[in-house]
């Protein structure tokens, strides 16, 4: 993979457009990439990673956040990455837009676009650019594919982050397994171990669930069979437990078997002497039953007797009311008769009483001629009555004109006052319109100067507070640093104490007879003992923990100070050298003359309505004076017409009222009269009708009684009964004679008789001796049925352990072949003596190819004195296999990486990365990298070695490779003449670039 061209535009610190050209930089091999801090050195590299991956490299991206845009950038330009290079043969070109919130095109606001990835190809033949994908998913697994590695790979083995490979240096056996297997993706080895131990939990949890399914079944063969059975003290998952329980099985169904054929003898006794007892007392039931019949047949005879006299009263009274009923309709008729003359009565005094005297005596005929002669008179009247609604109609329409005579002399009024004043109110509102467009004017002009305001005093507060941050910051990242160093000495100490007292802790776990761990003796006479203050692994270990929760703390504390550091020269750039407090004020006073422009030009719309509504209203004045003229003279004619024909129609009225007050008033007395006098005729008419008709009905009502046998009417009435009372009567009657024939029945049975005779049955001592005898059969036959289910239980739990048993035989077997492999794989078996898990063995294999690659590089470095070497020996009780020495050839002895100095530790550190980075491109598939970053690191060398450093780093382009070093170091500028810069400023960060030739 080489790099070609890097174009971004409002990334990071670059608020504009930048572009590096990789090729310029590249013809020299190495080059130099150097700037002051915050400037955006490492903003260049996050751009080449984003625009492979569309992410940012984890660390940076998890302290800068995912917002990628360049706060300097102006509102209309978007952020943009676009990256050429060859991969595999093919130029490629990869463009990348992150999402972007801009500004919306139309009204106020701001709309969200979303990201975007173009991937073009180069046609070499023709020379043109080729489209290819435009989607995110295809393009990041085309890149994938071609690299062969994921981003966290490409990171590591192009991005050279040298504080990462330091801290592999120093780490331990679990740490560098973590980093190897994200870099050689050995996760389907861990897989492999995870897969192995998860079939081992399952088998072992299947042969112990099979072993308590088992034990179940033996426990309730134990409860059916009682002490018949014994189990054995074995619990799941020990061997012979299937056998002891089929052995105990077989006892207790012998046992079970003898119990069942005792309870058979004995039921068969106990029915026979529950079935005689059934039959003694089914006899004295019944004899019971016979004497009983004919006692209480007896006593109701007894009762009947006594009733008699009664009995023969109701028959009589029944008697008597089925005359009557003959009798009733015309009762019926003669009330409804007296009810309907009594109405008829009411209703002509009632009638009576609303006539005057004169018509007191009147009869029928006489009320009905006055109501003709009322009536003749009303149909006189009806002339009248029109002319005096047509008087009311004048008198109210002369009204109304009297009212809009009124209301037209207002609007004229009115209109005449209100257009006095228009030419005065039409200029006071064009004033009004003028004043609020200059201020609307002004408004616009401070708007534009609010926004830089405003941001200027945001970072001028912002650079106020990360002034106080940085303080702060430094004072933690010194105090950390501090630390850090202590806990460091403070494990050293430990160990090294611990390393004194060895002999003692191994001597801790000898036994007489059992082998020296270390020589091999059995014999161990004189055991070293602990001393006071002795330190073990624990504490060590846990001094260890301490020292990196320490170095953590001190780098993260580190990332801070450098976060606030840029955050501070990024608002020190916004705002300048001038005070919070004159920016505020400047700011304030800017605010308060945009606000009073704003409020000076809200009332222009409202100038303009007030001018359109008083046109309006003019308009509609002039229109009103116009009308009320013309209905004036209108009025004026039609008043005269109303004059005359008002005059004529009151002379009629006069003549047609007599005394009364009006034409109405006459009308409504002669309809009064009519109708009073219509009622009263017609209720006297009704009352000699009603007289005639309750007197036919007295004669009739007579009559029917003389013929029913009655004296007089009213004893007939007397002796009707109404439904209940009859029925109530009847069911007596009913009653007494069902209960005669039912006791004369009972007296003439035989049996009964026969029963009676004899002496009273003894019930209690039959049903007694039958109910000892049924509590006997039921135990016999519960005993019985128990015996019968202990057998069948029995069979069929003995059946099922044994089918339980053949069915785990082959479970057992795979348990123990699985077993096997998950604790060898694991490192837990005692057959894995380096106690080395599979992934850790992987993992070691790849670490040695990557100890040799990286010893080509650190013996040149070094001048030959260091060798990386890997180790797979086990450290105390721990797991073995990602062990890595160096070999100090002035010494001749092997020790930690830990133990090199700064510089060592750096040069050692870049010749692991380099190897690591050939090992991961052979894995990769041997994708070839001819493009290297290293980040950092060189200031800790001294001149000698920086030359050697730089020698190697300058041998990569043997492999027609490029080298670009990250630095500080003002030596290197004078010593790699192909450098990248990166200045910053106030607008953002620009990038300067200078060939190999310095131009």
């Amino acid at each position: 993979m080489r790099l070609h061209r890097l174009d971004i535009t409002a990334f990071g610190p670059f608020g504009g457009s930048q572009t590096v050209d990789f090729d310029a930089l590249s013809a020299a091999g190495l080059f130099l990439l150097h700037g002051p801090t915050g400037a955006g050195k490492t903003s260049v590299l996050d751009a080449v990673c984003y625009a492979l991956y569309g992410s940012v490299p984890g660390a940076r991206q998890s302290s800068q956040g995912m917002n990628l845009r360049s706060d300097h950038a102006e509102p209309g330009t978007r952020t943009e990455v676009r990256l050429e290079l060859t991969v595999a043969g093919r130029r490629l070109e990869i463009t990348r837009q992150p999402p972007w919130e801009r500004p919306k095109l139309r009204g106020k606001g701001t709309t969200v676009d979303k990201a975007q990835t173009w991937l073009r190809e180069h046609d070499a033949p023709v020379g043109t650019w080729k489209d290819l994908s435009r989607s995110h998913q295809e393009i990041g697994e085309e890149i994938t594919q071609l690299l062969g590695m994921s981003r966290e790979q490409f990171c590591q083995v192009v991005l050279l982050p040298q504080g990462d490979f330091a801290r592999f240096l120093r780490a331990d056996a679990e740490a560098r397994g973590r980093l190897l297997g994200r870099l050689f993706d050995t996760q389907r080895f861990a897989d492999v171990e995870k897969r192995l131990a998860e079939r081992r939990r399952a088998t072992e949890a299947r042969v112990r669930e099979g072993d308590a399914t088992l034990l179940a079944d033996a426990h309730r063969m134990q409860q059916e069979a009682g002490d018949a059975m014994e189990l054995p003290e074995l619990s799941p998952g020990e061997p012979g437990l299937a056998e002891a329980v089929l052995e105990s099985a077989a006892v207790a169904r012998s046992t079970a078997r003898e119990r069942l054929t005792l309870a058979h003898c004995r039921l068969s006794a106990a029915e026979s002497a529950h079935a005689a007892a059934q039959r003694a007392l089914g006899d004295v039931r019944e004899l019971a039953r016979l004497q009983s019949r004919f006692a209480e047949a007896r006593r109701r005879a007894e009762l009947l007797q006594e009733r008699a006299g009664a009995h023969r009263e109701a028959q009589a009274r029944m008697e008597r009311a089925r005359k009557a009923e003959t009798v009733a309709p015309a009762l019926e008729l003669r009330d409804e008769a007296e009810t309907e003359h009594r109405r008829a009565a009411e209703s002509q005094a009632h009638t009576r009483r609303m006539l005057p005297d004169s018509f007191a005596d009147a009869g029928p005929a006489g009320l009905a001629a006055a109501a003709r002669s009322a009536s003749e008179q009303l149909g006189g009247l009806e002339s009248a009555r029109r002319a005096e609604l047509r008087l009311a109609e004048l008198m109210e329409e002369r009204t109304g004109f009297d009212r809009q005579e009124r209301a037209d002399e207002d609007v004229l009024r009115e209109a005449d006052a209100w257009l006095a004043d228009w030419d005065t109110t039409r200029a006071a509102l064009q004033t009004r319109i003028e004043s609020a467009q200059e201020a609307a004017t002004r408004a616009e002009q401070l708007a534009v100067q609010r926004e830089p305001a405003r941001r200027r005093l945001d970072a001028a507060r912002a650079r106020d507070e990360l002034a106080a941050d940085l303080d702060e910051a430094q004072r933690r990242a010194l105090g950390s640093g501090q630390r850090a160093l202590d806990a460091r000495a403070h494990w050293l100490d430990l160990k090294e104490q611990r390393l004194s007292g060895i002999a003692a802790e191994l001597a801790a776990h000898l036994t007489d007879g059992e082998p020296c761990a270390v020589c091999g003796a059995t014999e161990h006479p004189a055991p070293a003992r602990k001393v006071a203050g002795h330190v073990d692994r624990e504490a060590e270990e846990g001094a260890l923990a301490a020292y990196q929760r320490a170095d953590e703390q001190h780098s993260e504390d580190e990332r801070r100070l450098g976060v606030v550091r840029e955050a501070l020269a990024a608002a020190t750039a916004e705002a300048g050298d001038t005070p919070t407090a004159r920016l505020a004020a400047e700011a304030g006073e800017l605010e308060q003359d945009y606000a009073r422009a704003r409020r000076d030009a809200s009332v222009l719309h409202t100038a303009h309505e007030e001018l359109r509504r008083a046109e309006h209203e003019r308009e509609r004045r002039l229109a009103d004076r116009q009308q009320a003229a013309v209905r004036t003279a209108s009025r004026l004619t039609r008043r005269e017409t109303l004059e005359r024909e008002q005059a004529a129609l009151e002379e009629e009225l006069t003549q047609a009222r007599g005394a009364a007050d009006s034409v109405a008033a006459r009308a409504a007395q002669l309809e009064r009269q009519t109708a009073l006098l219509t009622d009263a005729a017609d209720a006297a008419r009704a009352a000699e009708d009603a007289a005639q008709r309750l007197k036919d009905a007295d004669a009739r009502l007579a009559d029917a009684a003389y013929r029913a046998g009655f004296d007089t009417p009213q004893a007939a009435a007397a002796a009707l009964l109404d439904d209940a009372a009859h029925r109530a009567l009847q069911h007596r009657l009913d009653d007494w004679q069902s209960q005669e024939a039912a006791v004369r029945s009972v007296l003439a049975e035989a049996d009964a008789a026969a029963a009676a005779q004899q002496p009273p049955a003894d019930l209690a001592t039959a049903e007694r001796t039958a109910a000892a005898a049924e509590r006997r059969l039921r135990a016999t036959a519960s005993a019985r049925d128990a015996a019968a289910r202990c057998c069948t239980e029995l069979d069929r739990l003995s059946a099922r352990a044994a089918e339980g048993v053949r069915r785990l035989a082959p479970l057992r077997e795979e348990y123990d072949r699985v077993a096997r492999l998950a604790t060898l794989t694991a490192g837990t078996s005692a057959d894995n003596e380096r106690k080395m898990r599979l992934e850790s063995y992987v993992l070691a294999a790849r670490l040695e190819q990557v100890a040799a690659a990286a010893t080509v590089r650190l013996q040149r470095m070094s001048s030959g004195r260091y060798t990386l070497v890997h180790s797979d020996d086990r450290t105390g009780r721990g797991r073995s296999g990602l062990g890595l020495h160096v070999v100090d050839a002035w010494t001749g002895r092997e020790r930690d990486t830990a133990t090199l100095s700064g510089g060592e530790t750096f040069f050692a550190s870049l010749a692991l990365a380099l190897g690591l980075a050939d090992v991961v491109t052979d894995e990769a598939g041997g994708v070839r990298l001819d493009t290297l970053f290293i980040d950092e690191g060189f200031g800790s060398l001294d001149d000698q070695t920086l030359d050697e450093v730089l020698d190697v780093l300058d041998s990569l382009r043997e492999r027609d490779r490029s080298v670009g070093i990250v630095s500080h170091v003002a030596d290197l500028r004078r010593r790699i003449h192909a450098q990248l810069e990166v200045v910053k400023g106030r607008a953002g960060s620009t990038v300067r670039q200078r060939g190999a030739d310095g131009s």
